[in-house]
């Protein structure tokens, strides 16, 4: 696993690449600003993560984030940060990171959430994890529960519709629905949403 980790603050950037070569056996490159890390991402191409500081010189909020992913080919770039708020989290998020990381997390999650992104996975501190499916879970009306339930067990619209007594047309619609709050892609990726937010 390659990772490149980018803090003007020699402290920060030395101690987080020492945890992830120690703990997680990762080839670890640094960089001290937006500008090195975008030219190492160019000489030796993309990185299986990247970590980003928020607050390091040339980042100017999300541009440079943007820049990064753009640079970093569909490997998955994520953000450090000693400012932890959700709201500064979500909107990360929503500008493509792979995930959004406290500085305050000790070194043992700090690796846990390093091979979570490199593998793919979302990274999010816990309290904004929880703040957001306890959001999803008001979002869905009892019979939209009911449908995602009837998802979640593979079950076809028939099936589902069967159950609950209603029109097939009906089952659509709500699945529709369901896909669109969830922001899923497809019926199998609002089922996995599900379980990840303990929603059914």
């Amino acid at each position: 696993m390659r990772i490149l980790v980018a803090d003007d603050h020699d402290l920060v950037r030395e101690t987080i690449a020492a945890f992830l070569k120690s703990e997680a056996q990762a080839e670890v490159s640094t960089a001290g600003s937006l500008a090195d890390a975008l030219e190492m991402v160019a000489t030796n191409g993309a990185f299986d993560l990247v970590l980003l500081d928020y607050n390091m010189p040339g980042m100017n909020g999300l541009e440079g984030l943007r820049r990064m992913i753009a640079s970093n080919g569909d490997k998955p770039v994520a953000v450090i940060s000693g400012t932890t708020t959700r709201a500064l989290a979500e909107e990360v998020l929503n500008a493509g990171a792979q995930g959004f990381v406290p500085k305050t997390l000790s070194s043992k999650s700090m690796v846990t959430a390093a091979r979570f992104m490199a593998a793919g996975e979302i990274y999010a501190p816990f309290q904004l994890v929880r703040d957001r499916d306890e959001a999803a879970s008001e979002l869905l009306t009892p019979r939209e529960t009911d449908v995602l339930r009837g998802v979640c067990r593979g079950q076809s619209n028939k099936e589902i519709a069967l159950d609950f007594d209603l029109a097939e047309a009906t089952v659509k619609l709500h699945v529709k629905t369901l896909c669109r709050k969830l922001d899923a892609k497809n019926r199998t990726h609002a089922a996995m949403i599900a379980r990840d937010r303990n929603l059914v």
